[in-house]
């Protein structure tokens, strides 16, 4: 994972929040991260790069709209990436509003 792009782990972070994950789901809870547009040449190219990588699995849910979902790999390295983070951060007070 430590290959992939911010945007990229940001996506799989998505993918795992989310219970029906496709498209338009998987943009609009990006474009509320990031307080703006993801344009459809952003996501999909990266969303297409995730399922090559093997952490994403690609599906159709009909003829125009296909369903994504993280892999055992692409979950394995979601926690590899938090136990990660986590290690830097455990001594981090965080105050939560």
């Amino acid at each position: 994972m430590h290959d992939l792009t911010a945007f990229q782990r940001d996506v799989l972070y998505v993918l795992a929040g989310l219970d029906e994950a496709y498209g338009l789901a998987i943009k609009a809870e990006l474009e509320d991260y990031y307080e703006g547009d993801v344009n459809h040449g952003r996501l999909y190219p990266n969303l297409d790069e995730l399922v090559e990588r093997g952490y994403v699995e690609k599906g159709q849910i009909d003829r125009r709209t296909n369903s994504y979902e993280l892999t055992e790999e692409g979950e394995s390295a979601l926690a590899d990436r938090r136990e990660w983070e986590d290690s830097y951060l455990q001594d981090v007070e965080i105050a939560i509003a």
